[in-house]
């Protein structure tokens, strides 16, 4: 199994080699994986329908008990076989639809097999946190589908609008899906439907979360505006996500989770109204629209509500009457939709008002479409019919609630009747007063698989018993009743059959009636969802425009002020609610007097931020903060962090210091007497009720510390640094994620200052023609020697001579050229002897980045482009893929970053080890190397380069060149 979803992956990473070599005709090579997977469906359709299940797991996080665990039973056969099936036929189709020069194929080609790929993996999901992750890889690649044409807006409108709508409901879900894991103590589905979780109310909560993300999935009222507008994806995509896979995950989730929650009080309720109000809304709209993709699609969110009643039923005999629609439903409404295609290709045109007399010169699409349209209206003998007599019969015996239902689902089924003859006329049909319209030669290739699908629906109609044990096989999960039903086609005369001929009756007098209708539907038409939804949106922007107006007035210690209170307030309710103080142990004061002096100084430095007026002093002040905070720690005796923190606050004091110099000396802000003196009293309160909030936390420990196990652990492994250990293999996932956002972090900020291109230009000095940045900013003082009367006598930079002689220090450049290259061996040794003394790659990287900066202190940006000639970029990409690497190298031994040691002798140096946590901690080591270069280039020789160029001091073919904006 999933042999079979990586292929689709790694095969879809392959379509722009094989669309630049095959053209269209690499749809062909990419149909392959569906077509492995239908037919490897096809091989266990014996032992599912024998129910027995086909399970794979790998243990992901064995500490939190997650896993990706896969499951083939008989409701995941059906799932996979469409998604498999109908997808395989679609993507031969598109190898006929598209032509080779049709814009951006090879992104839709690998993003439809991606998604075929994780539709795949959903279904066979056996665990709840990994359907969720496949979940939104289904919305994530519908999302690039219905976007593909991103140059018209509709489609781009559409493809957000989508995204928004079941991102929302997938977060509910993910939400739910952790009530329900913990309410029940596992993740794993199969044993949450045998042992469900008692119904309190947390489960009731996360039931009505779980159908929030199912619902907005298969478009159920009032989720159901994004269907129709997701329309404008090309046909093949309404074919496969909207008639086979995507907007059947929703009805997938319903029907898995209906044998355990379908007596959940809150169930039934929502899951009845909700998709019966669909069926009758989505058959109504769809009488008065003339696109005939339209229709479709009005009429998919009419029987998706169909289909939610039936599996949402929670009776063996809805649920076999639901698996059987499933698959009815997903033959004819793909058919449709690739015909409409067909239409399109053919005729030029969809609108039905136009069309006329294809039934002619398209004979052969007339015949497939109108096999498709019989089954979806639940003509005797296809499989349409024989689903929908199971319906009927399965709500004809169930209770109040079921009767109720099946009258609606009567109603809803004359609307079908009548929307699929409109559909059939308005295609097909010769009409008075429109001349024929004219086609082209419909090739076979395009003819094909909506024939397959057209045919199997025919087929499957007197041979739906066939799929009767497979189909029981699920609906048996639910209690036995008196009168167990098999699927057939003929169930002799009665008042199904009666229901029948109803719907039938009335979707032709409906159709008969149809001007009419259309009419008084528009005239009683409430407004489109879509345009309710536009105008939420609307009014969402205005409301955020009135607050941000409110809001943000440019004021950061406004902003400051507002956040702070916002703590103080939550902090205050709960420390005032559980007065966590009562039986805690009183705080020390200090362990040693030198705390309390290092204490003071530190606050009476915090405390001059609140009434300084300079920039720098500011800046400064909130160093000596910080360096106070690492004083504290090396008091403590914890010389890693203080260490990092001595690092941090001098590159922070730098960067601040290169950033200044863009500003101005001081704070613009105008600050009256009052705001001033409030501002003292606010932020004491903060600093108070913070430091009780740690100490509270702190005193209320009822378990033993684990630092005790830590250390024994990290002694065990012959190793004596606790924390660098921590960092790099017991809280490894921390570290990759903290790396991570950092990378995310400077990445965002550095492309901020860039604005138009994220490039770099080489800085050569050939493109000045005057005196740099540095020169320019420093003031020419009057009385004192210029030119080389000050230079010194020779170069101690490799950049040197870019400098202006009388803003040379000669000092500062013999101390950075001296200190350079030991502060880099430095970096290094830090580096490598972690494992048994202060160092580790974070603090590793920033002493190497300060090596870089005190180059670029020295001589300015060229210095620094001689010392690091290479791209930030190219550090902070290769020290993520270092990290990912070896966190993925752990597989061999069973589990991501499981950490292992390699021993070995050299001649000369003796035995040493490598270990993977080494390694590890080189990927952050250039991952915050090259952060703090892009910084220094961006905040340093970027604003450099800004000053030179607004002075004239550069070359005019550079002002335009790469990475800069034209101006």
């Amino acid at each position: 199994m999933i042999a079979l979803i990586l292929c689709h992956f790694a095969l879809a990473a392959c379509s722009a080699p094989l669309v630049r070599w095959l053209g269209r005709y690499a749809f062909v090579v990419l149909a392959l994986p569906p077509a492995a997977t239908t037919v490897w469906a096809a091989t266990e359709w014996g032992g599912t329908e024998a129910g027995r299940a086909v399970t794979w797991s790998w243990e992901w996080i064995g500490t939190y008990d997650v896993s990706i665990a896969l499951r083939l039973d008989a409701l995941a056969e059906l799932m996979v076989l469409l998604a498999a099936g109908v997808g395989m036929l679609v993507l031969l189709y598109c190898a006929y639809y598209f032509t080779d020069d049709s814009p951006q194929l090879a992104s839709f080609a690998g993003n439809l097999l991606a998604f075929a790929g994780a539709m795949l993996a959903l279904v066979l999901a056996d665990d709840l946190i990994s359907l969720y992750v496949f979940w939104e890889l289904t919305t994530v690649f519908s999302y690039l589908l219905i976007g593909h044409t991103s140059r018209r807006k509709q489609n781009r409108r559409s493809a957000l609008q989508a995204l928004t709508v079941t991102t929302l409901g997938g977060l509910a879900m993910l939400v739910g899906f952790l009530i329900l894991g913990e309410a029940a103590g596992t993740y794993r589905i199969s044993a949450i439907v045998s042992e469900p979780p008692e119904p309190t109310l947390a489960v009731s909560v996360a039931v009505v979360l779980v159908l929030c993300g199912a619902l907005s999935k298969s478009a159920i009222w009032p989720f159901s505006l994004w269907l129709p507008n997701a329309m404008a994806a090309p046909t093949p995509v309404s074919a496969y996500l909207h008639a086979a896979a995507m907007v059947k995950a929703g009805v997938y989730l319903v029907a898995r989770l209906a044998p355990a929650f379908a007596d959940v009080p809150v169930w039934r309720p929502i899951v009845l109204v909700l998709g019966g109000a669909t069926m009758l809304l989505g058959g109504w709209r769809a009488l008065r629209l003339n696109d005939l993709k339209l229709v479709l699609a009005y009429g998919t969110v009419s029987q998706l509500g169909f289909l939610t009643v039936l599996a949402g039923a929670g009776n063996r005999n809805a649920a076999l009457a639901a698996v059987a629609m499933i698959l009815g439903h997903a033959l004819f409404k793909a058919a449709l939709f690739l015909v409409t295609g067909i239409v399109d290709h053919a005729a030029g045109t969809r609108d039905l008002r136009r069309l006329s007399g294809l039934a002619r010169t398209t004979p052969y699409v007339c015949v497939v479409a109108v096999l498709a349209a019989a089954s979806m209206a639940a003509v005797p003998p296809l499989l349409g019919f024989a689903a929908k007599e199971a319906a009927f019969d399965a709500l004809l015996h169930g209770d109040t609630a079921d009767r109720w239902v099946l009258a609606v689902t009567v109603v809803g089924s004359v609307l079908t009747v009548a929307y699929t003859l409109r559909f059939v006329w308005g295609a097909f049909a010769r009409k008075p007063g429109v001349p024929d319209t004219p086609t082209h030669r419909v090739g076979a290739g395009l003819l094909a698989p909506p024939a397959v699908l057209a045919v199997a629906g025919l087929v499957l109609g007197p041979g739906v018993g066939w799929t009767d044990r497979l189909f029981a096989a699920y609906a048996d999960v639910f209690p036995a009743p008196a009168h167990p039903y098999h699927l057939a086609l003929w169930h002799g005369f009665g008042t199904v059959l009666l229901l029948s001929a109803v719907t039938w009756a009335g979707g032709a007098v409906l159709f008969a009636r149809r001007v009419t209708i259309t009419r008084f539907s528009r005239r009683v038409a409430w407004p489109t969802a879509d345009s309710v939804f536009g105008h939420l949106l609307l009014g969402l922007e205005r409301v955020a425009l009135q607050v941000t107006g409110f809001v943000q007035r440019g004021s950061l210690s406004g902003y400051l002020a507002i956040t702070l209170l916002v703590m103080l307030s939550g902090q205050l309710a709960v420390l005032i609610t559980d007065r966590p103080w009562e039986g805690a142990v009183a705080p020390r004061v200090w362990d040693v007097p030198l705390q309390g002096a290092v204490a003071l100084l530190t606050c009476a430095a915090a405390l001059s931020c609140l009434t300084v007026s300079r920039r720098m002093k500011a800046v400064v002040l909130a160093g000596l903060t910080g360096y106070g905070a690492a004083l504290l720690f090396v008091v403590q005796g914890a010389p890693d962090l203080a260490l990092t923190q001595f690092c941090v606050e001098t590159v922070s004091m730098i960067v601040f210091v290169l950033v200044l110099r863009r500003l101005p000396v001081r704070f613009e802000e105008s600050i009256g007497t009052w705001r001033r003196a409030m501002r003292i009293p606010v932020a004491l309160a903060a600093a108070a009720t913070v430091g009780v909030a740690v100490w509270a936390a702190g005193a209320s420990r009822v378990a033993e510390p684990a630092g005790a196990a830590m250390v024994e652990e990290v002694a065990h492994h012959g190793l004596k640094d606790v924390v660098a250990t921590i960092l790099v293999d017991l809280r490894a996932w921390d570290t990759m994620g903290e790396s991570a956002v950092l990378a995310a972090a400077a990445i965002g900020v550095t492309s901020l200052i860039y604005l138009h291109r994220r490039g770099e230009a080489p800085m050569q000095r050939e493109e000045l023609r005057g005196e740099t940045a540095w020169s320019l900013s420093g003031r020419r003082l009057a009385g004192l020697p210029q030119g080389d009367d000050t230079a010194p006598e020779r170069s101690w930079l490799a950049a040197g001579s870019t400098l202006a002689p009388e803003h040379r220090s000669v000092v500062f450049e013999v101390v950075a050229r001296l200190l350079f290259h030991p502060i880099l061996v430095l970096s290094l040794y830090l580096l490598f002897c972690a494992e048994n003394m202060p160092g580790g790659g974070f603090v590793a990287g920033l002493v190497a980045g300060l090596a870089l900066i005190t180059r670029y202190l020295a001589g300015g940006r060229f210095e620094l482009a001689e010392a690091a000639p290479l791209q930030p970029g190219l550090f902070t990409g290769l020290g993520l893929f270092v990290s990912t690497g070896v966190a993925l190298g752990g597989l061999a031994e069973g589990t991501v970053l499981h950490a292992w040691t390699y021993h070995g002798h050299l001649p000369l140096f003796g035995d040493y080890h490598v270990s993977t946590s080494v390694l590890f901690d080189f990927g952050v080591y250039l991952l915050v190397l090259g952060v703090v270069l892009d910084i220094v280039r961006a905040l340093g020789a970027k604003v450099d380069r800004q000053i030179e160029r607004a002075a004239g001091a550069l070359r005019a073919a550079t002002d335009t060149g790469k990475g800069e904006p034209k101006r």
